[in-house]
C-alpha cells in the first residue's frame, strides 16, 4: 500500500549495533575488562560478536560459566553495565555512509527511530552523540515493556513518531530483527554489513531479494 505522496515507506525504524553502529570493538573490550575483573577467561571479538543481539543480560550470560546461575551473575552484569556505559564510545563508530544515509531520510521527509536491545540509557546516549537531530525517537531494552524480537518497543517508537506500521520498514542485522520485523506486521530490510553474514541471515529467514550489502541497496529498497 503507498501513501498520498506516491511513496510505499514514510518511516523507517533501525536496530543500533551491527546496523547503525559499529559497536563490536567496545563491547569487547568492556566484556573482557569484566572478565579480568572476575578472573574468568576472556573472549574473542568473533565470540562476542555472537554474544550480541538479545540484550545486555543476554550477552553477560553468554560469556559467564554457568549464565544466569552463575552466583555472581547479578554482580557481573552490573558491573558490565557501569564499565560499558563509560567506556561505550572509545572505539565505536557509524558504519560508512550511515550519517549520508540519515541525512537523505531527513532531507526526504522520513521519520526515523532506533529500537535496540541495548540498555536503554546507552541507546539514548548514543544516538544523542552521534546521530543527534537525525534521528528523534531511540527506545532501548528497559523495565516494563518486552524487547525485541516482542514487538512492543517498535510500536512505543511508532507511537512517538505518530506513525503507523503499514507505512514503516524495519532495518537491522540480525535474526532478532528479521523475527521483530515480522512480529510488528512490518516490511523488513536486513543489512549484512554488521554482526551477522549473509548467509546466516538466509538461515534464519531473510527474503533475498531484502538483504542489502550498502548504502545505496538500502535506498533503492526503500524507494522500490
Amino acid at each position: 500500500m503507498e501513501d498520498t505522496q506516491g511513496r510505499k515507506y514514510d518511516t523507517v525504524v533501525f536496530d543500533l549495533d551491527g546496523t547503525l553502529l559499529d559497536t563490536l570493538a567496545d563491547l569487547t573490550d568492556s566484556v573482557n575488562a569484566v572478565m579480568l575483573r572476575y578472573r574468568i577467561p576472556e573472549h574473542t571479538m568473533d565470540e562476542v560478536r555472537r554474544f550480541v543481539g538479545n540484550g545486555i543480560r543476554k550477552l553477560i550470560e553468554r560469556a559467564i560459566p554457568q549464565g544466569c546461575a552463575n552466583p555472581q551473575y547479578e554482580e557481573i552484569y552490573h558491573a558490565f553495565t557501569e564499565y560499558y556505559g563509560a567506556h561505550c564510545m572509545e572505539k565505536t563508530e557509524p558504519y560508512p555512509g550511515i550519517i549520508a544515509l540519515l541525512d537523505w531520510l531527513k532531507k526526504e521527509g522520513y521519520q526515523v527511530a532506533i529500537v535496540s536491545n541495548k540498555a536503554d540509557f546507552a541507546v539514548k546516549k548514543l544516538n544523542q552523540i552521534y546521530f543527534g537531530s537525525l534521528i528523534r525517537v531511540a527506545i532501548g531494552e528497559r523495565e516494563g515493556i518486552r524487547k525485541k524480537p516482542a514487538p512492543d518497543t517498535v510500536f512505543q517508537a511508532l507511537k512517538e513518531l505518530g506513525a503507523d506500521a503499514a507505512h514503516a520498514v524495519y532495518i537491522g542485522d540480525s535474526d532478532v530483527d528479521i523475527e521483530t520485523a515480522r512480529n510488528s506486521g512490518m516490511d523488513g530490510i536486513a543489512v549484512n554489513w554488521g554482526f551477522r553474514s549473509r548467509e546466516f541471515l538466509l538461515e534464519h529467514g531473510a527474503v533475498p531479494e531484502r538483504i542489502a550489502a550498502n548504502i545505496n541497496e538500502v535506498k533503492a529498497l526503500l524507494q522500490e
